[in-house]
């Protein structure tokens, strides 16, 4: 029986989402360095795969989080994902901006949540965690309960998963890294050798280079 995280991690190779450039590597906003990349936005180009992916978190959400009230997605990655959720579970939906705006009402918070709701956040992936977990702090500010963060991806790493246990969150995703790179050597998309540069890669991400 196939598992969701290898189904999904199917479906992101077979719409290209996943790049490998080892030897002319990514810079992530955190300024690590990365040979993988995993744009799985590119979901929302493909009708039948962004269904997919809304009803996949939205199982998981209703499995796992029965008692939530709203959906917050993260900007911008998740802004769409989280409102086609809230969507089809006809709950109240709102996105969290990375910083304030600096006109306007200055708002960090876009749409309504209000103080006592139990939210679930969306997010399209997770990295060191640390831009989906500012998220989950400016809605606990808000007085709203985070109840738990559905993504469609995580690498994994150590880092974020310690800074999601210090942070008392509970985080589910559809696919993760191991999933990814096992389907991509079983059909042909990445190499042996690739896999070897790869876990080289994933063991200190911040400090690889080529």
């Amino acid at each position: 029986m196939e598992t969701l995280e290898k189904i999904f991690a199917s479906k992101l190779l077979n719409v290209k989402a996943i790049k490998l450039q080892p030897t002319n590597p990514f810079t992530w906003a955190s300024g690590w360095k990365s040979p993988f990349y995993c744009d799985n936005r590119k979901t929302l180009s493909y009708p039948a795969l962004r269904n997919f992916v809304k009803i996949e978190i939205c199982r998981l959400i209703e499995e796992n989080f029965p008692e939530v009230d709203a959906v917050a997605g993260v900007a911008t990655g998740a802004i769409a994902q989280g409102a086609l959720v809230a969507d089809e579970l006809n709950l109240p939906f709102a996105y969290v901006r990375s910083k304030p705006k600096d006109h306007g009402l200055e708002n960090l918070i876009e749409g309504e949540l209000r103080p006592g709701m139990k939210v679930v956040v969306v997010e399209d992936l997770i990295s060191t965690g640390g831009s989906s977990l500012k998220a989950v702090e400016a809605i606990r500010n808000n007085g709203c309960e985070v109840v738990g963060m559905v993504a469609a991806y995580t690498y994994g790493f150590d880092v974020a998963q310690k800074a999601f246990s210090d942070a008392n969150v509970r985080l589910i995703t559809l696919t993760n890294y191991e999933a990814v790179v096992a389907e991509a050597l079983r059909i042909g998309y990445i190499a042996e050798s690739d896999v070897e540069l790869l876990n080289q890669w994933r063991k200190d991400p911040a400090h690889w280079n080529v």
